[in-house]
């Protein structure tokens, strides 16, 4: 089943919401805006209900899972809301020795580089994430017709944290095992396909209406290495979602070079960051993809008419589109005003209104 195909049964609530019509690329009563990490730092209401509460131990409360999702819808009137959670929650349900560190994120005791680490990374099953269907069952109780985001890693970002321990700046131990040992980077990716398969399966099974996979570090890559070396894998993943007809959102930084591959890999919607204009974004993946984005994240820091002038031509550049869900070009960054935020969402309400 397609993303553009109504599912069997009764409509959901979210079916005709303005957001999985854009992402469906059917008429929308105005454009739709979420933001990436619009659940997070920015809004003093997420400090307050996670102080002294550790990141992980943070995704795993379902109860605060919920408080924090719906923290951004109330508070900025957004068509979506993101599930909260971090990339590297189910690589920590399936016993992979991490923690996100305060000021540095993921690290891991153990990179894995050698074939036999891969033993250490087994299936990811439902009852690993049993907070997960706990707190999306929540979530969609008290969002109604608002749809609810599921979202994973991808495998080509999961495995650059596995390789090098951490964040990195240059991939350089990443980069050493794809092209020294491909059969093992093969695996590797493979391996990391199927759980975040299976972690996206858990959370369209509890009611996520939408997923998207974010590839944050795959801008780093070159076009072939992409198509040869990480594309099977983002493509298993997103085929083995395909026959739940909800729409499929790949997003990365730094992809421009990338966004027709991207695309390729199966997404029905391609996300764009800051770097290139949305019509000639449309124009490197081609038809029949819905586009979301792409306001620099640092705009929101200038004064209002200034913003203003800058969504306006986000929305320009987005006026021939087929589907457009408006958005950052990456996540909200954590001294951001909320205020700016609320008002953006307004803005591109009020301009957009059909």
């Amino acid at each position: 089943m397609s993303a553009n195909t109504r599912p069997s049964g009764p409509p959901t609530q979210t079916y005709d919401s303005a957001f999985l019509k854009a992402c469906r690329r059917e008429p929308v009563p105005h454009t739709p805006v979420w933001f990436m990490r619009q659940a997070g730092r920015s809004l003093p209401e997420y400090l307050k209900v996670r102080e002294g509460v550790p990141m992980l131990e943070s995704c795993m409360r379902p109860e605060l899972v919920t408080e924090i999702t719906l923290q951004p819808v109330r508070r900025h009137k957004v068509d979506a809301a993101i599930y909260f959670s971090d990339i590297v929650v189910p690589l920590k349900a399936i016993g992979v020795d991490l923690d996100i560190k305060p000021g540095v994120g993921p690290v891991v005791a153990e990179p894995i580089r050698r074939r036999e680490d891969l033993a250490r990374l087994r299936d990811l099953t439902p009852d690993d994430v049993a907070y997960v269907t706990e707190a999306i069952g929540m979530l969609t109780g008290e969002l109604g017709a608002t749809p609810l985001i599921g979202f994973a890693g991808a495998p080509f970002t999961l495995a650059s944290y596995l390789v090098e321990g951490g964040p990195s700046r240059n991939h350089e131990n990443t980069k050493a095992l794809m092209y020294g040992d491909p059969g093992l980077w093969a695996d590797l990716l493979d391996r990391l396909a199927d759980i975040t398969s299976a972690f996206l399966r858990v959370q369209i099974e509890a009611g996520a209406s939408a997923v998207q996979l974010f590839d944050s570090w795959v801008g780093a890559l070159a076009p072939d290495d992409y198509r040869r070396s990480v594309m099977p894998a983002s493509a298993k993943v997103f085929e083995a979602v395909a026959g739940y007809g909800v729409p499929r959102i790949h997003f990365g930084v730094g992809t421009g070079e990338l966004l027709g591959l991207m695309g390729e890999a199966g997404a029905d919607v391609v996300g764009v960051d800051w770097r290139v204009p949305l019509d000639e974004a449309a124009r490197r993946v081609g038809p029949g993809k819905a586009l979301q984005g792409n306001l620099d994240p640092a705009v929101l820091f200038a004064p209002r008419e200034a913003v203003e002038e800058q969504t306006r031509r986000v929305l320009d550049a987005a006026s021939g589109l087929e589907g457009h869900v408006f958005n950052l070009g990456h996540g909200v960054l954590p001294t951001t005003d909320p205020d700016a935020l609320t008002r953006l969402v307004e803005y591109v309400h009020t301009r957009t209104a059909r």
